[in-house]
């Protein structure tokens, strides 16, 4: 399994080297972006693979409620305009929620993409991980693109590969903050969810879903003690809070 250094590249790429290969990156593109800008970093480093790059990202891995959210995306024509229409570009935590909406409709409009949600029940069927990796697998496949099998590299966010992936894949640790097409996946998920968490919090507002996305926040526990599960809810992240519940009723 492929190893990045802390410049995420391979460890023969010197910090010359990156260097090198950025000036080299910028030029092709025409950009007057520098090779310091962020947006520029995160292209060079797909455009290092050597090969046609799909990143895949999910959001609502955390979460106490809901669907995972996963989502594919593939460049398949860069250019300086795009990336320059791109400048804010980064992992989708560090973008503010207005700038993600911009983000996202560009990303959609101008890239081969796919988002896929895998349901409470699967979540609660395979555990999270499983259909994290599910859900990133299935949206990988509905992205056509193309090219050939070995001219394709997925990137994949975090430190698990996808199982049963036919594809050439490399695991990219924080990739969303590494890689473009890992950042643009990321934005699509977060905005696809967040719009999901917001008709689930028009449904059953008490839970406060809308300002905590389904995450397990202190005012969200509290309302589940208050007014029981949803059928939205991950039982299964609740066991521990509801084993400390029933060991408290013995007193």
């Amino acid at each position: 399994m492929d190893r990045l250094n802390k410049f995420g590249h391979e460890p023969m790429c010197d910090e010359k080297l990156i260097k090198s290969r950025n000036k080299k990156t910028s030029r092709k593109l025409k950009t007057k972006l520098t090779v310091d800008t962020p947006v520029i970093q995160l292209f060079t480093f797909d455009y290092n693979q050597k090969r046609t790059v799909i990143g895949t990202d999910e959001a609502g891995r955390g979460s106490g409620v809901g669907a995972v959210f996963a989502s594919a995306v593939c460049f398949h024509n860069r250019s300086k305009e795009l990336i320059e229409r791109l400048i804010l570009l980064n992992d989708s935590k560090k973008v503010t929620k207005k700038h993600r909406e911009e983000l996202y409709e560009i990303i959609k409009n101008e890239t081969i993409n796919s988002t896929v949600a895998v349901d409470v029940d699967i979540i609660e069927r395979d555990n999270i991980l499983n259909a994290s990796l599910g859900a990133m697998k299935q949206a990988v496949e509905d992205v056509e693109i193309n090219t050939d099998y070995e001219k394709l590299m997925v990137l994949v966010d975090g430190c698990f590969q996808i199982p049963g992936l036919e594809f050439s894949q490399k695991y990219v640790i924080k990739g969303d903050s590494r890689s473009a097409s890992i950042a643009a996946a990321s934005i699509l998920a977060k905005v696809e969810r967040d719009r999901y968490m917001q008709e689930l919090d028009e449904k059953y507002p008490q839970y406060g879903w809308a300002k905590n996305n389904g995450y397990l926040t202190k005012e969200h526990m509290e309302a589940i003690d208050k007014y029981g599960l949803s059928p939205y809810h991950r039982k299964s992240f609740l066991e521990k809070h509801f084993a400390k519940q029933e060991q408290l009723s013995l007193f």
